[in-house]
């Protein structure tokens, strides 16, 4: 018999619909062992959360998050709040003896980060899990570059260049919560640079211990107050008045670091790059072998295989689309049919599912532990920028 959990999500924006589309879908494609029952939704307005509610299929919903706590139906706390909750929610849901899925960045700071590692460090010894919604390791291609380089397609690798491209971020965009230094934590960083680091230590199998050479840059100093509500990320649609607000967090930010097995790295982020849409892009080089990949391009791993006849080599496409071969892909459309964004985090929804039934995840989740250690190099990038120095990752604890 299909035990359920029932799924108490905190945020009813952007990030709770991706979510709550997520855990309404996961049944649908993914035969698990647990069942997610989309119990209760939790925002800031009575009409706005209850509307929620009913369009996305929870059972009720409110405006007091902690009463979530106090639900013996709830068994999961999903939060998608503003950066800044992150820690005061995950923490007093692990407490209460919830398991947690939690946005990214895992926290606006690298001390709400490690209250929230030490706190899922204490609820794992009564079986409860934490984990941080790095979605793009379940894109198909993505999981497929991981399993690729733990099979040693690659050979030692050289180069690791990450990119998060984005151009939302112009001085038309009103100053909202993502440009607020006390509710985001950082900028671009925390938002995009968050992703590529998690995406290169987890396709690598690598960690960084040093990063260098680090640029923090805000181009736009003020911005229009926002006066209504707006779009979900660039505040489109809302009403600006004429009073302005000063950013406090970074436009972009971009590091260079070294890792433990030799690789060089570097990453870049910003919200300011003109005709980027949704540019995040991963290349790895190695001895054997490189691969590129662009999520403006999902389904696609391009890859060179150096090991072949020097005449036959070239950059090739990889569509990882086969059912027998991709991951996770079998459980969505026939083969050569794509996927979209959505589904990376239905795919996560289908590995948090399975590790509740006491089974493995399809690829490694970013539990507590591991989204810390992306926390700190997001943070060792920081002093890098503001002190101008090389960091060691082992100043950084």
């Amino acid at each position: 018999m299909t035990k359920s959990i029932g799924v108490g999500l905190i945020g009813n924006g952007f990030m709770g619909r991706a979510h709550a589309n997520a855990w309404g879908a996961v049944n649908r494609f993914f035969t698990v062992k647990r069942h997610a029952r989309m119990k209760t939704v939790a925002g800031l307005s009575e009409k706005r959360v209850g509307e929620f509610a009913a369009r996305w299929g929870f059972d009720e919903s409110t405006i007091d998050w902690r009463s979530m706590l106090e639900d013996d139906e709830i068994g999961l706390i999903d939060v998608t709040t503003e950066n800044n909750k992150h820690a005061e929610m995950s923490v007093a849901a692990l407490e209460s003896g919830r398991n947690v899925c939690c946005e990214k960045p895992m926290a606006g700071t690298l001390e709400e980060a490690r209250a929230m590692r030490n706190a899922a460090r204490k609820a794992s010894r009564r079986g409860l899990h934490a984990w941080v919604w790095f979605n793009y390791r379940r894109c198909p291609a993505v999981a497929f570059a991981h399993q690729l380089v733990k099979r040693g397609k690659l050979g030692r690798i050289f180069h690791v260049r990450a990119q998060y491209l984005q151009d939302w971020g112009g001085p038309d965009t009103p100053l909202l919560w993502r440009f607020i230094g006390k509710h985001a934590g950082s900028g671009a960083h925390g938002d995009l640079n968050a992703h590529i680091i998690d995406m290169a230590r987890f396709v690598t199998g690598d960690e960084l211990t040093e990063v260098t050479g680090a640029i923090e840059e805000t181009f736009i100093k003020e911005r229009r107050l926002v006066e209504g509500v707006g779009g979900p990320i660039s505040g489109k649609g809302a009403s600006r008045g004429k009073r302005m607000g000063r950013s406090t967090v970074d436009d972009c930010l971009m590091f260079m670091g070294r890792m433990k097995q030799g690789a060089v790295a570097s990453f870049e982020a910003t919200r300011l790059a003109t005709g980027n849409q949704n540019a995040n892009r991963l290349e790895i080089n190695g001895e054997k072998g490189s691969l590129r990949f662009d999520f403006e391009r999902m389904n696609a791993l391009e890859w060179w295989d150096n090991t072949i006849d020097p005449g036959l080599r070239g950059w090739s496409r990889i569509m990882c689309t086969d059912a027998d071969t991709h991951p996770y892909v079998e459980n969505y459309w026939p083969a050569a049919h794509l996927i979209g964004y959505e589904h990376c985090f239905t795919s996560m929804c289908s590995d948090i599912l399975r590790v509740l039934a006491g089974n493995k995840p399809v690829v490694p989740l970013p539990d507590f532990e591991d989204a810390y250690q992306t926390q700190r190099v997001l943070h060792a990038a920081l002093l890098s920028a503001r002190e101008k120095r090389p960091v060691k990752m082992s100043e950084v604890k």
